[in-house]
């Protein structure tokens, strides 16, 4: 969440930011609230001062044998009123977490101001898409021809948007996993985790998740429990309400899981095959920083997620997300987008992003400076490491040959057992 004492002391500049954010943010409410409560808390301490005054005074009076009725029933309302304004001060402290923790994140002075992905700014491409000699077929042709995407069972067992992998699919997405988190632990310095896939309603605070997109989660309301919708949750808040030395930063984690989404709104996009599931793999990267390293580290960990569609010589590019196309908690995004010759497009296949410190206040989770001083916010960044499922994708349409079956990336051969491809 933002400073409320920047947003107090800039309203035109808040103001200015939510609307390059499309956010229909009530900020008018939000001043208004902390004025009362400011107000609130000036008269409680002036109050409470006069009540500490006249404590003495009626302790004095008893002292000296002195009728002291009158000034202890004035003490007695005087308590009263401290007490109605303690009650209305914890009110008003619960708004206020309440409505900071829908502001979205302020960009970074970097980020290309626009209102949607028309004003996103390509920063960089990689790789050529290949030229085929004959008719490319999407992913879910050839997974069900090479038998290894199952729809229909999968809309059985739960309902749409979840689909059963088989056989050579259900291996190489094992062997995706594998691949990812070798390449980002071996290489890149990461280390593996292996988090709950279900957290509480305080973890999903914590990373930006509640309250704003509570109809795109899965809950287990009885126990208060919600099925994460990436692992940058569990990864981020590992250290919420925590000091850490500085001297331990960066840390740098990941992690493989499950991810739940119901993709509220979502519907009649991407209805057809994996690209857009209720369930899907992912390997996550996550960053914790200091306030001075995190863009270096943004950088890198872009590079950390690029490294993975390079080796598998996959064409992409990556994308600088305009003010109108950030995700809630992002102060800077870049979006990886892959090449799916079946659409003649690139698509999102990996989003890197640094928080700053908006997930850090919510979280409590600060550094120890070295040199000594108040302990500080620490910067929080994360990103796919990748989308498994979507590298699936753009493995079966940019490898697959005339014969319908699909060549393995010699990258990753060795993690499929030496399988050269993936055929009936």
């Amino acid at each position: 969440m933002l400073d409320i004492k920047w947003v107090r002391e800039r309203p035109d500049e808040v103001r200015e930011m939510l609307a390059q954010r499309r956010s229909a943010f009530p900020l008018d409410t939000l001043l208004e609230v902390d004025r009362r409560r400011r107000d609130l808390l000036g008269e409680g301490e002036e109050l409470k001062a006069r009540r500490n005054e006249g404590s003495r005074r009626v302790g004095e009076a008893k002292k000296k044998g002195e009728n002291a009725d009158a000034l202890m029933e004035e003490m007695r309302l005087l308590g009263e009123r401290v007490g109605a304004i303690d009650e209305e001060g914890a009110s008003l402290d619960r708004q206020m977490e309440e409505l900071l923790s829908q502001i979205p994140n302020r960009p970074h002075v970097s980020v290309p101001r626009g209102a949607d992905e028309e004003s996103n700014v390509v920063v960089r491409s990689w790789g050529e898409p290949r030229s085929f000699d004959f008719e490319p077929k999407p992913h879910w042709e050839l997974g069900e021809a090479l038998d290894i995407l199952d729809f229909e069972r999968g809309v059985r067992l739960a309902e749409s948007r979840f689909t059963v992998l088989k056989g050579s699919g259900a291996r190489m997405e094992r062997a995706l996993i594998n691949f990812m988190l070798d390449l980002h632990t071996r290489e890149h310095g990461y280390t593996e985790f292996a988090p709950p896939f279900m957290v509480n309603s305080a973890t999903m605070r914590g990373t930006g998740q509640l309250p704003k997109f509570a109809e795109d989660l899965y809950r287990c309301a009885e126990d208060d429990l919600w099925l994460i919708p990436t692992a940058e949750v569990p990864l981020t808040n590992l250290h919420g309400g925590e000091i850490l030395p500085e001297e331990e930063l960066p840390k740098l984690y990941t992690a493989y899981t499950p991810c739940f989404r119901k993709e509220a709104g979502s519907y009649g996009r991407d209805v057809r095959g994996i690209l857009r599931q209720h369930q899907f793999s992912k390997v996550e990267l996550v960053k914790l920083c200091t306030p001075a390293t995190s863009y270096d580290e943004l950088e890198k960990l872009t590079a950390n997620a690029e490294r993975v569609l390079q080796l598998l010589e996959l064409p992409y590019r990556v994308v600088c997300l305009c003010t109108g196309d950030m995700g809630f908690a992002s102060a800077k995004t870049y979006d990886l987008e892959v090449w799916l010759p079946s659409q003649g497009k690139y698509r999102e296949i990996s989003s890197c992003s640094n928080c700053e410190d908006f997930q850090a206040r919510r979280m409590g989770t600060r550094y120890r400076p070295t040199k000594g001083g108040k302990a500080q916010f620490i910067h929080t960044l994360n990103g796919s490491g990748i989308a498994v499922g979507r590298c699936l994708i753009a493995i079966m349409e940019n490898y697959q040959q005339p014969d319908g079956s699909v060549e393995v990336p010699g990258a990753l051969r060795p993690w499929m057992g030496n399988q050269e491809t993936l055929g009936r």
